[in-house]
């Protein structure tokens, strides 16, 4: 786990059974007014699909104060021509106390507030570097003490209605979950459990 001022994360992941590399990035980091966490996965599987999701994450950490909208727009244009990826970014904004969440493709999200899912959210249909349709923000008010669960395909939808989910204690999470889900992975799976702490930390 690593803790912030702010924002504490914890991470799962491993690689499709049968695979050495996953083709899953991500990257978060926290500033002083802000947090970012990214989760890219390429398209496919292994070395290639890892160039594809490593090019997002080369982008991101580049241009990491610019909006939401920008960044995705940047990841779309640096991929063309390439295998292409699925992303989901997520941005805390701490002076003005909101986050705002997008996602192209299936990386998904859950926010639970107090321990309660507020929601679940819907991403944009395609992908990164040919169909990618356009950016959808969603921008919401930040609350203190929310979890935010930010997964690839590889979580399967029966594992994201377990309660461990709503534990306050990120690292409690991703280690639960490693040992209630299935070893023998059938894609890529990567598990971000972000919990915003407050301002006073």
């Amino acid at each position: 786990m690593i803790s912030g001022k702010y924002v504490d994360v914890s991470v799962y992941q491993q690689s499709k059974k049968g695979n050495h590399l996953c083709g899953d990035s991500y990257f978060f980091i926290e500033e002083d007014h802000m947090f970012l966490g990214v989760l890219a996965d390429g398209l496919g599987s292994g070395a290639i699909a890892k160039e594809s999701s490593q090019a997002v994450i080369d982008i991101v950490k580049e241009h990491k104060f610019k909006t939401v909208k920008e960044i995705v727009d940047l990841c779309n244009k640096k991929l063309l021509g390439m295998r292409g990826a699925v992303m989901g970014i997520l941005k805390l904004d701490f002076i003005d106390q909101t986050f705002t969440f997008s996602s192209i493709g299936n990386i998904g999200i859950i926010v639970l507030e107090q321990g309660c899912k507020k929601k679940r959210n819907i991403p944009s249909s395609g992908y990164l570097g040919s169909r990618y349709r356009g950016v959808k923000a969603m921008t919401e008010k930040l609350t203190d003490g929310t979890n935010f669960i930010v997964f690839s395909d590889g979580v399967k939808d029966k594992e994201l209605s377990a309660y461990y989910f709503k534990d306050y204690n990120v690292e409690q999470i991703t280690e639960t979950y490693a040992q209630h889900c299935d070893g023998n992975r059938q894609d890529d799976t990567t598990l971000l459990a972000i919990r915003y702490k407050g301002v006073k930390g």
